[in-house]
């Protein structure tokens, strides 16, 4: 049994749930994986894994196995790191999932940018508004309109502040019914983006007073855009963040309602795994990122 290897085989079982995933991302055969598994546990005469062809589950000495193990593996990793250049170049595949709309709003066109000031990295984006899962789906930093981590061992970092704006075209305005109060829209017609953590209630802030108020319509989308394009139609109204409607703000094609209530906004986070030692390629893009949405978002 090379034990290293072996090790490593476990850890990586164990953070993704799934001998046929470790498989995948350690580019072994599901065999060579049980293998490793097996000769461990033989090694330390305790079981660690308990499996059924269908799920696995960690014993109790399996479970306090990989807290120790994956301390160590962290602290070999960081020693090879010190063996390095102290200021190394980032380079590689840089895989990264981004929400489309703030994507496209505030962060595709300066892109090129960060290519042309790191030669050495290939930048995979995936624009997608849906959660994705960082360790499971192998990216190396996700965007996400959310603090919520999938576990202890993400760091999310605060990009910006998306503060919304309810809104909807002077012409849907004419044929509805007045609209005063949060509690108004319960008979209006509600665009609504699914997949935000409040797709079903808004809520609205004045003063000392809160109101969240239950929702619903015929347009139900998972493209903040797609709703964009709704009230421009004179289709409904939605509660959306400001910076995806600005100009149509600004111009009259749309118009802001409530204005005396403030609404609930939402924060863009980039999270990525914890480490002591983060990859120079994530290091350069956590800073491109701080950099582009300070400067593109006022």
């Amino acid at each position: 049994m090379d034990r290293f290897t072996a090790l490593n085989v476990f850890r990586t079982v164990v953070e993704l749930g799934s001998f046929a995933e470790a498989a995948r991302r350690l580019r072994l055969s599901p065999a060579a994986v049980s293998k490793n598994i097996r000769e461990l546990e033989a090694h330390l005469a305790v079981r660690l894994i308990n499996r059924t062809t269908r799920r696995m589950s960690l014993t109790e000495a399996g479970a306090l196995y990989h807290k120790r193990i994956a301390d160590v593996l962290d602290d070999l990793d960081d020693a090879d790191a010190t063996l390095g250049p102290l200021q190394q170049e980032p380079r590689g595949l840089l895989r990264v999932s981004a929400p489309m709309a703030a994507s496209l709003v505030a962060l595709s066109e300066a892109i090129p940018r960060f290519l042309e000031r790191y030669p050495e990295i290939t930048l995979d984006l995936r624009l997608d508004d849906r959660r994705v899962n960082i360790i499971e789906d192998g990216f190396d930093l996700v965007i996400r309109g959310s603090d919520r981590l999938e576990n202890s061992s993400l760091i999310a970092r605060k990009l910006l502040v998306l503060d919304h704006v309810l809104c909807c075209a002077p012409a849907y305005l004419e044929r509805v019914p007045a609209l005063t109060t949060p509690e108004d829209l319960r008979r209006h017609e509600c665009v609504q983006f699914t997949l935000s953590g409040h797709a079903d209630e808004w809520t609205f802030h004045k003063a000392s007073r809160s109101v969240s108020v239950p929702v619903n319509g015929r347009y139900k989308v998972t493209s903040s855009l797609a709703v964009r394009d709704a009230l421009r139609a004179g289709f409904g109204v939605s509660l959306t963040p400001r910076i995806y409607v600005r100009d149509d703000l600004a111009s009259g094609r749309l118009v802001p309602l409530l204005t005396d209530w403030t609404p609930m906004d939402t924060t863009l986070y980039a999270i990525y795994p914890s480490a002591r030692h983060v990859q120079a390629k994530v290091r350069a893009f956590l800073d491109f990122l701080i950099e582009t949405f300070a400067s593109r978002i006022r």
